[in-house]
């Protein structure tokens, strides 16, 4: 009885033990990455991003004191980091795509209005075509792209 109950026990805990140890690995490479761009960045201080949110294969960072911020987008079919010196631009604005009838949104963008010429500076954050989950994504994508666009807003206007 005894033996069978250790190897259930054991068992169970390799069960349960696999799973966490892949997430805490994936975790853990993801932090490095996000921390190798900021370094790029910032060589010298990439500690001072002291804002940092992840969603949707996207990861955010601000640096609200030397108004800086970058997005970095994790999608499997195009890795990307975009930096953008706040204390260049004059406004931020989410710039939205729909198409169809039914206003389905394909396309968020972040465009950034120079301060000295009429350039516009403009960052994809979400396109439909890249979604495995299609519209569930859009929807989470647009509040995490507003809530930020809140705080670049707040940042730029320092």
């Amino acid at each position: 009885m005894e033996t069978s109950v250790t190897i259930i026990g054991i068992v169970i805990a390799i069960i349960v033990a696999i799973p966490v140890y892949f997430s805490a690995r994936t975790s853990a490479a993801s932090k490095s990455k996000i921390l190798g761009i900021k370094k790029k960045f910032s060589p010298t201080h990439p500690e001072d991003f002291d804002l940092t949110e992840s969603q949707s294969n996207k990861t955010l960072t601000i640096d609200q004191k030397n108004r800086r911020f970058i997005l970095m987008n994790f999608n499997p079919n195009q890795q990307e980091s975009t930096y953008v010196d706040l204390k260049t631009v004059s406004s931020c604005k989410l710039v939205l795509t729909t198409e169809g009838p039914s206003d389905t949104i394909v396309k968020i963008d972040f465009e950034f209005q120079d301060k000295e010429t009429p350039k516009k500076i403009t960052i994809p954050f979400y396109d439909f075509d890249d979604d495995r989950i299609k519209q569930i994504s859009a929807y989470q994508d647009h509040q995490f792209a507003k809530k930020w666009l809140k705080i670049i807003q707040d940042s730029i206007s320092r």
